[in-house]
């Protein structure tokens, strides 16, 4: 099994296409306007430990101030630097990233520690508050960037750092006498450990993330308290002295530790946390079912089996529960819980455009289908990396249950809720992406952020992004990577070719279309398989095939059918049709979402064409339990919003403009165009300069590898104008604008209301109402200038 991360090397974009041009902006331009703001806000030199004064300003801030998160910030910016590096090489980005490294390993203490705010601003309060401070946050990023920069530089010079620090954490919470049972209160580190554990090997990251998973939310975990309970009675804390997020005293939803996680029903709190600490739970089920690592009952706490024993005078029902769980062993029970909380989250608490957290003050999930689309209506958070995490979690889910549903909420995430969060110029930033403008909260991006997770995170995803297209490999039976079957709860098993002498069993599971080819080798004897696509998706659904393999690899191909496709493809040539009546059709059909391609098809027909429908506009609305009677516009994969920049006539942000689903659509092609002016650090005046193009000015020698750029060159010299291109489809219909003339002729300070019998048509057969409303792609909003007033959802004629 591979990581997206750690196999998108093996993936090259070629020919044109939006996330090719996202990638090379992050590429060209992104990373280094990320690299400047981390060099004029002190956290790029921040592991120098030297003091700055923005430690003091943030200092009492609670319950965590700022520069406790730079750590994460740098950290982030290497291992996407990294991703970048390696096919768009540039001179000063690898500089930084040498530098940093070694700023990195000289600032790990003696002992292993590694926390830049706890070394400099509060050396004596290290892992006294788990729950708020982030420390295990930050060491997983730390392994995160670690692992991206082995895999650049072809070194050890990170790792050793991270397993330092891991023995180090092993030595401070366990489940022995004397250490703290402790567990991140951001989960992340969960996902970096299992992920350093499939790349090293490495025991100590198994051990410490299995930990954390299944400790998490004991209510007894130490001395008989929940963990962050008996932490807070240690520092002689208050129960009332609690964040914001937290309502009520000891209450630890919003880290979701209010249950173990086996027991919890609904998700809850903090919308990146809980997609954190669910891709953990996933990839440690995905190290178990591809046969990395066995997961296994052995870790059972004595409290969990005296939970499944059951207890006399508990109910007919719950006994009846208990023994069906009984029969069960605890990969199945978390892959259930993975599941439950999936649907909860998709079908209860997710918007339109993928966005996730509908509440501000805790960032995260409200109540069951509590959707406002902007801050005036109640809230609307949808934070960048939530649904940064929710592509994460996606992924590793279908390497446990190869079901297009899963799949088709990535590719929603990333199309929408994610690729708005960066400018097209790729300099400026969301943190918060609403369905609609307000007042308060026009539609804006920003250079930075005092808490900046989202920029760098959008940079490693679309570094890594060639790793999210396609899961491949060679087939072992069963498991939702190579098989297809229906998961580690499911029953039924793949079945494969007959294997030939002499012969190996490839495939390849297609997620997402576009341009592109992956090559990998099967077998011991260097062979290679190859499978191009190439498309204008998301405008068109033409995807063209064509597979390059031995004759001795049998070479399975499964495509995902979206379904907002309702079913429209067709494929090129067809399938033949069963042979015998004895022939099973789960090699032929369609198979929750994905279209089985058998090596009989393949070797048969190396080339062919898969034209998926649905790029026709429709109309698309939220669940009626959401209260909104409104519509919004989509095309294929993309979820449409109106802007000013279109509408001028409009009033402010769209309030109180009407659409009809019996209106006609018409599409409109257009460009975008921007132009970037690219910036170099120099570092003699240790400031920016633009216009400077040329080789950069740092040369550092240390001991790591010496790291190659790739295939593809950046297209201008770093200091030159860069010009941006967005092709996109706008969408135009007729829309209507509300009389409200009734209720501004009402009486102020009467009582609320009017009466039926009054004129409240607002709309209906007014024709002089009637205007040309235009629609564009909701990832390209507030790229145009304009007042900031957008809108996704209008109300429903």
């Amino acid at each position: 099994m591979s990581h997206p991360q750690s196999c998108f090397t093996q993936t090259r974009f070629h020919g044109p296409s939006i996330l090719r041009d996202r990638r090379r902006t992050f590429a060209s331009v992104g990373v280094k306007a990320q690299l400047k703001q981390l060099r004029e806000t002190g956290r790029y030199d921040c592991f120098d430990l030297k003091w700055q004064p923005v430690y003091e300003e943030h200092r009492w801030k609670w319950p965590s101030p700022a520069p406790v998160f730079w750590d994460s910030d740098v950290a982030k910016w290497l291992e996407g630097a990294c991703y970048l590096l390696a096919d768009a090489y540039d001179p000063e980005v690898d500089a930084a990233v040498r530098e940093i490294a070694l700023m990195i390993r000289a600032a790990q203490r003696e002992d292993g520690y590694l926390n830049v705010y706890f070394t400099v601003v509060k050396p004596g309060e290290r892992w006294t508050d788990i729950r708020d401070q982030h420390e295990l946050y930050n060491a997983g990023h730390l392994i995160e960037a670690a692992l991206a920069h082995s895999q650049y530089y072809k070194t050890n010079f990170l790792i050793e750092v991270v397993e330092k620090y891991i023995r180090h954490i092993r030595t401070v919470i366990g489940p022995g006498e004397g250490q703290k049972h402790a567990y991140p209160g951001h989960p992340e580190i969960e996902l970096a450990l299992l992920r350093l554990h499939a790349a090293t090997g490495n025991e100590d990251a198994y051990e410490l993330a299995r930990y954390f998973i299944e400790e998490r939310g004991n209510p007894k975990g130490q001395d008989g308290m929940h963990f962050y309970d008996w932490e807070r009675k240690q520092r002689g804390d208050s129960p009332w002295k609690r964040p914001d997020a937290y309502p009520t005293a000891d209450d630890h939803w919003y880290n979701q530790c209010h249950a173990p996680i086996l027991e919890q029903q609904t998700i809850e709190g903090h919308a990146v946390r809980a997609m954190y600490l669910l891709t953990g739970v996933a990839n440690l089920l995905s190290l178990d079912k591809l046969g990395v690592r066995a997961y296994d009952d052995d870790h059972s706490s004595e409290e969990e089996e005296e939970e499944e024993e059951g207890q006399d005078g508990s109910g007919g029902k719950e006994v009846e529960t208990t023994d069906k769980n009984k029969n069960k062993n605890r990969k199945e029970k978390y892959f259930e819980a993975l599941t439950r909380l999936w649907d909860d989250m998709v079908d209860k608490k997710m918007y339109l455009t993928g966005g996730i957290g509908a509440r501000w003050g805790w960032e995260g999930f409200g109540l069951d289908y509590f959707l406002p689309a902007g801050s005036d209506e109640g809230g609307c958070y949808n934070e960048t990396c939530a649904s940064i995490g929710v592509v994460m979690l996606a992924e590793r889910m279908l390497h446990l249950d190869l079901d297009a549903r899963y799949a088709d909420v990535l590719e929603l995430c990333l199309y929408n809720n994610v690729m708005t969060g960066a400018s097209l110029d790729g300099t400026a930033f969301t943190y918060v992406n609403q369905l609609a403008s307000s007042d308060v909260q026009p539609s804006r991006r920003e250079d930075w952020f005092e808490v900046s997770c989202c920029p760098p995170n959008l940079m490693r995803l679309f570094g890594s992004l060639g790793g999210y297209l396609w899961d491949y490999g060679v087939s072992t039976g069963g498991g939702g990577g190579g098989g297809g079957s229906s998961g580690i709860a499911g029953e039924e098993e793949f079945e494969e070719e007959e294997e030939e002498e002499g012969s190996v069993n490839a495939f390849v599971n297609v997620h997402l279309y576009t341009t592109a080819v992956v090559t990998f080798e099967v077998g011991d004897e260097g062979k290679t398989v190859a499978l191009e696509q190439k498309s204008d998706w998301p405008w068109d659904g033409n995807v063209v095939f064509d597979l390059t393999a031995p004759s001795s690899v049998k070479t399975t191909i499964r495509l995902r059918i979206p379904g907002w496709a309702r079913g429209e493809y067709t494929l090129s040539p067809p399938l033949p049709p069963p042979s015998s009546s004895s022939e099973t059709t789960t090699t032929t059909a369609l198979n929750k979402g994905y279209l089985t391609l058998p090596p009989t098809y393949t070797t048969a027909h190396p080339s062919f064409t898969l034209r998926v429908g649905g790029f026709k506009p429709r109309h698309i609305a939220p669940h009626p339990y959401t209260g909104q009677r409104t519509l919004a516009l989509a095309r294929g994969p993309l979820v449409y919003c109106a802007e000013d920049a279109d509408n001028p006539w409009a009033p402010p942000h769209f309030r109180d403009v009407v659409i009809s689903a019996a209106s006609p659509v018409e599409e409109e092609a257009r460009t975008l165009r921007v132009d970037v002016k690219a910036e170099r650090w120099d570092c003699g005046r240790r400031g920016w300069r633009r216009g400077c193009g040329g080789e950069g000015d740092v040369e550092m020698e240390m001991e790591m590898g010496a790291g190659k750029g790739g295939e593809i060159e950046m297209e201008k010299e770093t200091g030159e104008t860069v010009e941006v291109e967005d092709r996109y489809v706008a969408l135009r219909t007729e829309a209507w604008v509300r009389d409200l003339s009734a209720w501004r002729g009402k009486r102020a300070g009467a009582q609320p209301g009017l009466g039926v019998f009054e004129d409240l048509s607002e709309v209906e057969g007014q024709e002089e109402n009637k205007r040309e409303l235009v629609f564009i792609p909701y990832y390209l909003r507030a790229n145009r200038g304009g007042k900031g007033h957008m809108r996704v959802g209008l109300l429903r004629k």
